[in-house]
């Protein structure tokens, strides 16, 4: 690339604008969904807003709060477990936009489960959801992409199964991990097409699913895990929702195949 190119592009730079693109967001009814809703919209970005009914949030809060922001807004009740959810999130959203650029495939579930008492049917349901659910909601937005030559797929992996392991969610970290190696091998495979895949892996985020006492720390969990992060706090959805932010953006064109950690430290302090 000519140095003047190089030059030409920075001084374009958008303070990670994304003014005319729209964005799918799986999960988006509460947590780093929902938080990244709010900033994209900000950030002038439409929404095509992915929940799923068995969530106790209403996406109806999400819809208010990024249609205030100025952001148009479409929610759409799709399970991303199922082989249809992902097409209809994408196919609404192109007949609402006429397009989606950006998919932020984000929804998860997470169970606290003995690996030897893990059952097929335990493993399949978070396996499905948390690994086969973002592959379809990529393979459903990448035609689209393809043609269009500029799109960001994300994903929500995690430090579990990436650079850590969580004892009791064997499958989950495996899921997560799996979210990994697929954003890696996408990126190659649809970079000459002008679409990055990238993946952020969240350490403890204070969310609706880490308040969950059963299944993962709990209030009085996240209260004692969080001195040993090295930044002093546990993070927020908020947190990960600026990563997000500028991944999804024109700065961020030539991060590619990457999966980001943002866990304030704690997994480098414990080496």
């Amino acid at each position: 690339m000519p140095a003047t190119e190089g030059a030409q592009y920075v001084s374009e730079w958008t303070s990670f604008r994304l003014d005319g693109r729209v964005a799918l967001i799986t999960g988006a009814a509460s947590g780093i969904g929902q938080a990244t809703a709010e900033l994209y919209a900000r950030a002038g970005a439409d929404l095509v807003l992915g929940w799923y009914s068995g969530d106790p949030h209403d996406i109806g809060e999400t819809v208010e709060r990024v249609e205030a922001l100025g952001a148009n807004a479409l929610a759409v009740e799709a399970d991303v477990g199922s082989t249809e959810g992902p097409g209809r999130l994408v196919s609404e959203g192109i007949d609402r936009f006429g397009h989606v650029d950006i998919v932020v495939a984000n929804a998860a579930i997470a169970r606290k489960v003995p690996t030897v008492d893990v059952t097929d049917a335990q493993w399949d349901q978070i396996i499905n959801v948390d690994l086969a659910g973002v592959f379809r909601c990529f393979r459903a937005a990448l035609p689209g992409m393809i043609e269009r030559g500029w799109g960001r797929l994300l994903a929500t992996s995690s430090v579990a199964g990436t650079v850590q392991a969580w004892a009791e969610h064997a499958h989950y970290a495996a899921a997560k991990g799996g979210v990994a190696g697929l954003v890696r091998s996408l990126a190659v495979e649809v970079a000459p097409h002008g679409v990055t895949a990238n993946a952020l892996a969240p350490g403890v985020i204070v969310s609706p699913q880490t308040l969950d006492g059963v299944n993962s720390f709990g209030e009085r969990g996240l209260e004692e895990f969080a001195p040993s992060v090295p930044t002093g706090r546990n993070g927020t959805p908020e947190d990960v929702a600026a990563a997000f932010l500028f991944l999804a953006s024109e700065e961020a064109a030539f991060v590619n195949g990457q999966v980001i950690v943002i866990d304030g430290a704690v997994t480098l302090a414990a080496l």
